[in-house]
């Protein structure tokens, strides 16, 4: 993806594929749409635009981390588009196209990639972390189905510790040849990445759970549920890399966990009604970094370099 012709090529063909998804869902959420309410359906759509957006500042925390510090209007461009990559067939289109955009705004490729790797491992922890903690309290049939996921959570924990993430880092990259990178990981650092992780399942699974209540769902319980579910589903749908944005793979999981709390019948629609809405979400994302990333360069004609220098001259610039 080093030429233009072949960024926009990859961009338009992940986009269609997620217009494609989009289209394939909206028939059967658009049949049911009666028992769900429109206000509702439109805030969960928000919740699930804010969830991309945390993400977007782990991410990008990760990023400042290791040397690059990105505008936060450069830093969704990036990562957004990025992200279109998954609904190609397989894993790698993501991780590439992170690689090649992060480039264009002077990220060095072996670093772009260490963050795309990183930042897998910390939203995989941390979202074994949320449901770890909530399921046990409010779906405890999935807490048993899925009780080995759930089990390695402080082991991966412990992994995330710069003691032990920096040394393997290290070790992957001599794998394939490369030198160590120029900066260490910190404490801090891991820490509001998966600070930000966190608040994003809690938003992507409150998105969950008011298609819940739409649906006949009740209870104190409902909303952790949801929460749990939803962030042990996008685990599930990671680790199987082979499904276009986890497709399939998330549902079942997302079902198995919350059937017993709605029924088989209303649980299908939740399913698809959040895959439509996620998908939604990723296709808003993609136009906001899209535009964000003009903006940027309109203000800073000087490109990535002038707006550096002025993030390094005074606070007050430097989240632009």
């Amino acid at each position: 993806m080093r030429s233009r012709p072949a960024r926009w090529g990859f961009v338009a063909v992940a986009v269609g594929l997620a217009v494609y998804a989009l289209l394939r869902y909206w028939e059967q959420v658009r049949a049911a749409a009666d028992d769900l309410h429109p206000l509702n359906l439109l805030a969960s759509a928000a919740l699930a635009i804010i969830g991309t957006g945390l993400m977007v500042l782990a991410w990008r925390r990760v990023l400042t981390d290791l040397g690059s510090r990105l505008p936060i209007g450069v830093a969704a461009r990036v990562l957004s588009l990025a992200q279109l990559g998954k609904y190609i067939p397989g894993s790698i289109w993501p991780f590439l196209a992170q690689v090649e955009l992060g480039r264009e705004h002077g990220v060095p490729r072996r670093r772009a990639a260490a963050v795309s790797m990183l930042s897998l491992v910390i939203s995989l922890v941390s979202s074994l972390l949320v449901a770890s903690v909530a399921l046990p309290f409010a779906a405890e049939e999935a807490a048993l189905t899925y009780r080995w996921a759930l089990a390695a959570t402080p082991f991966l924990l412990a992994v995330l510790h710069p003691r032990v993430l920096n040394p393997l880092l290290d070790r992957v990259l001599r794998l394939f040849h490369r030198p160590p990178l120029e900066h260490r990981l910190t404490l801090r650092g891991i820490a509001v990445a998966v600070g930000w992780n966190v608040a994003g399942w809690i938003a992507f699974g409150l998105h969950v759970w008011l298609l819940a209540v739409d649906l006949g769902g009740s209870g104190w319980s409902l909303p952790l549920a949801s929460i749990g579910s939803f962030a042990l589903a996008w685990s599930a749908g990671l680790v199987f890399v082979i499904a276009p944005a986890g497709a399939g793979v998330r549902e079942v999981v997302l079902a198995a966990a919350l059937g017993p709390l709605l029924g088989v019948g209303r649980v299908v629609l939740l399913v698809i009604a959040s895959r439509l809405l996620m998908t939604i979400g990723d296709l808003v994302w993609a136009g906001a970094g899209y535009l964000l990333g003009r903006r940027h360069a309109a203000r800073f004609p000087g490109g990535l370099e002038e707006a550096l220098a002025l993030q390094r001259a005074g606070p007050e610039t430097a989240e632009r």
